[in-house]
């Protein structure tokens, strides 16, 4: 049950920060090497967390918008005591996401290794 809390505590901090547009505490969750990707929206789009966090930083944020927070966690898998799967949901703007988290545990840190993601579009206007 401590590895699902720990791993949980990561996901909150991670939705925190997508909300907040916070950079330091995205790079706090990711993994230095962490895969960011989407087929969705191009025929493959790949960051390292150097350019993802760039992205997000010139990102208005959702709060700063007054944006409703939209925000869930699926389900937690683990395969063993470092290595886990999230399977989570979040909305910003008019934009649905399901992002596919990989977790590992290096040096007693829980961190995202990887973020493969899918959009979908919404009706709600950014509200």
């Amino acid at each position: 049950m401590i590895a699902f809390a720990a791993v949980d505590q990561v996901l909150k901090r991670y939705f925190d920060g997508l909300h907040h547009c916070d950079t330091d505490l995205l790079a706090e969750v990711f993994h230095p090497k962490a895969v960011y990707a989407t087929a969705d929206e191009e025929s493959f789009l790949y960051r390292d967390m150097t350019e993802y966090l760039s992205v997000v930083a010139a990102r208005e944020s959702p709060a700063s918008r007054q944006e409703s927070r939209l925000d869930f966690v699926d389900g937690i898998e683990f395969a063993g005591e470092n290595t886990a799967f999230a399977r989570v949901r979040c909305s910003m703007g008019e934009r649905d996401f399901v992002d596919f988290l990989t977790l590992v545990r290096t040096n007693g840190r829980w961190r995202i290794m990887s973020k493969v993601f899918h959009i979908s579009h919404n009706n709600r206007g950014g509200n």
